[in-house]
């Protein structure tokens, strides 16, 4: 026998003489648990709570359930609802503050709190299905019942299912139900008014996303914005928005070069797991996915039945397209002028419910976003969910005009005044030598000017380093719009184009419009095109904007579909062409001695997914050997003279 076995031996036996042992002892007492000193279930006080705080799961027509946060100020009797539909956690969204006030409790994202405790609303914040406390399952922008939805429900019938069970449930209501929201919860506002409940009365949608391709949240004119990835990833892939984008560069200019195309980011980060990504990839053309779900053409074709306000910014930073798209899409409806409204202030995505004095560098004089919930929104809502309160005078369309900072009442937009003045459309020429002017091109000046753009040194859309997305004052993000554009005007690879000093000030309402006549060496091309207001090298009153670049209306076009949105095709090489780029809208006065400034570029990086430039397929998927160089041309001959054609707005009297 081995040592080893002998010792093995050894072990085995005094582990079962042990084990004899313990056998024969008595069993040690057994020592009683400590108490423990937490309930089995805890209930809250609420003692001096001026509201009460109830969930509730209400159930939909095919058995799903929404959970929905009621908070019903104390005493309250036939007091209206409001409600807003969220995919962005209704209890983070009704608990800002450990206070017995309704209003702090709702203070921060839901800064219309001072609307709600001066008029006595009962508020209600629910959880659009699939998402943190609602059942279901959770589609981005779920489409309405039909080619794209083949279930039998839609944002539409929870909202009417919700208002029915409210209507019913709520003692303390009057029957009576608005609708509120800003973004994504401004566009579930929008889908409430398909076949919406007899019990709701009015609508609030701001800063909503009406049409995902042609100028909000995930295209603008089939340009990608790219910099939504790590947006895409968090809201959908997990049911709380648990799972995380991770960065692999504290620059994002970096981390989005480095990847290469945003399909090849989008699959380093997992995102291909996600339906949503897979339909935008496969849908990069604006087709009948995109058609069928734009909220103005599906609103165009419903009925106006319910009051409607619809909130926009000058500087909103992610839905600058859907406002005036779905304003102009109601309005054609109200024969009245009366149950259609906009508002349009000098904000960025959302602003109008925050501390609004400023914007960045540009200074207002007054908290706009104050004025505007007291004296248009508070009002607006009380007229039609208040018992008998009185008709408030609204006008059809409020708008802060930018430049003198003052609120304008119109009867309609676009309209730069109500009586004493005309709006021409005045083509604003880019000419030789880099000059802007009202004076077309003469014969004989130079034919063109050019630029390279070459993809793998991009035009920055603010400067570097440039963070990742964030809110706060202290972000870049909410004030990108305004940033001063001198950075870009010194680039090799941006066109810019001044005029002289105006002698006089001129002012714009409404949508310019870029017509470039334009040829590039490569067989695609993206064409960004900014509208500046320069001012004078010293400003007394405001000495920090001496000199300052100010944007006051922006866009990308994708060369691409020049032809047809639907049908993008390869552009021929080194031909002059036209291009019709619209703008978002303004309502600006240029003011006496600034100068107006036109900038042209082929990247905007990396808000935007760079085009390679040669034509390839899908541009989600270009390889690296995709990208190139290319020489662009911006004609200016008197045959083919690009312009900006403006809303220029001619007034004979200020009486408005």
């Amino acid at each position: 026998m081995s040592l080893h076995r002998v010792m093995y031996s050894a072990v085995v036996a005094a582990v079962f003489a042990t084990a004899v042992a313990a056998a024969d002892r008595p069993a040690r007492p057994k020592y009683p648990n400590y108490p423990s000193e937490t309930p089995a279930e805890f209930k809250p006080s609420t003692v001096g709570f001026d509201h009460e705080r109830r969930e509730v799961m209400i159930p939909m027509r095919d058995g799903v359930k929404l959970h929905t946060v009621i908070l019903v100020p104390k005493g309250a009797r036939r007091a209206p609802m409001l409600l807003t539909r969220t995919p962005y956690d209704a209890n983070g969204l009704t608990t800002h503050a450990q206070s017995p006030r309704m209003a702090a409790v709702l203070q921060g994202y839901d800064n219309i709190a001072d609307v709600i405790e001066q008029s006595g609303y009962i508020r209600v914040v629910q959880d659009v299905r699939g998402k943190y406390g609602s059942e279901g399952d959770y589609v981005m922008n779920r489409p309405f019942r039909g080619p794209l939805n083949p279930t039998p429900v839609d944002h539409a019938t929870d909202t009417w299912d919700t208002i029915e069970w409210l209507v019913k449930h709520v003692p303390e209501s009057n029957g009576r139900v608005g609708i509120i929201g800003i973004s994504y919860d401004g566009y579930l506002s929008l889908t409430a008014l398909v076949d919406p409940h007899p019990a709701l009365k009015v609508s609030v949608p701001m800063n909503p996303m009406v049409d995902g391709w042609m100028g909000d949240d995930w295209f603008h004119h089939g340009a990608f914005r790219q910099i939504n990835l790590p947006y895409m990833l968090e809201q959908i892939v997990t049911r709380d928005n648990s799972a995380s984008w991770w960065h692999s560069h504290a620059d994002q200019y970096d981390e989005y070069l480095a990847a290469g195309s945003a399909g090849a980011l989008g699959q380093a980060r997992g995102l291909e797991q996600s339906g949503f990504w897979r339909k935008i990839t496969a849908h990069p053309a604006y087709d009948a996915f995109w058609q069928q779900q734009a909220m103005d053409k599906l609103l165009a074709a419903q009925p106006l039945k319910v009051p409607t306000m619809v909130v926009h910014g000058w500087w909103d930073q992610e839905d600058i397209y859907g406002a005036p798209a779905v304003y102009r899409a109601l309005e054609a409806k109200d024969t009245d002028n009366d149950r259609v409204h906009l508002v349009a202030g000098p904000w960025n995505h959302g602003q109008q419910i925050h501390e609004a004095s400023r914007l960045g560098a540009v200074q207002f004089d007054a908290d706009t976003a104050l004025q505007f919930r007291r004296d248009v929104l508070r009002p607006f809502l009380d007229r039609y969910l208040l018992d008998g309160e009185p008709k408030h005078a609204v006008a059809p369309v409020v708008a802060f005009e930018t430049g003198t900072n003052r609120w304008q009442s119109l009867s309609r937009w676009p309209a730069g005044c109500d009586t004493g003045c005309s709006t021409t459309a005045r083509p604003l020429y880019l000419r030789a030598e880099a000059k802007l002017s009202f004076d077309a091109p003469a014969a004989g000046e130079a034919a063109e000017s050019d630029y390279v753009s070459d993809p793998a040194k991009p035009v920055p859309f603010t400067r570097r380093p440039i963070r990742a997305v964030a809110y706060g004052d202290e972000a870049y993000w909410p004030k990108w719009l305004v940033d001063d554009q001198r950075d870009a005007s010194s680039r090799t690879d941006v066109l810019t184009f001044v005029s002289e000093p105006l002698a006089e000030p001129l002012k714009i309402a409404g949508e310019p419009v870029a017509q470039l006549f334009a040829a590039t060496s490569g067989t695609d091309i993206d064409w960004v095109v900014k509208l500046i207001d320069v001012y004078p090298d010293e400003t007394p009153r405001q000495p920090q904007m001496g000199g300052y670049q100010l944007m006051v209306s922006a866009d990308i076009f994708r060369g691409r579909y020049r032809e047809s949105y639907e049908h993008p095709k390869p552009i021929a090489t080194n031909v002059v062409l036209p291009y019709r780029i619209p703008l978002p809208h303004a309502n600006h006065v240029f003011g006496k001695g600034h100068r107006l400034m036109v900038q042209i570029q082929s990247t905007w990086f990396p808000l935007y997914d760079r085009n390679p430039q040669p034509f390839v397929p899908n541009i989600f998927f270009a390889k690296p050997e995709d990208y190139r160089k290319a020489t662009q041309r911006i004609a200016h001959a008197e045959d083919a003279a690009s312009r900006i054609v403006l809303p220029v707005v001619e007034t004979t009297s200020r009486s408005d």
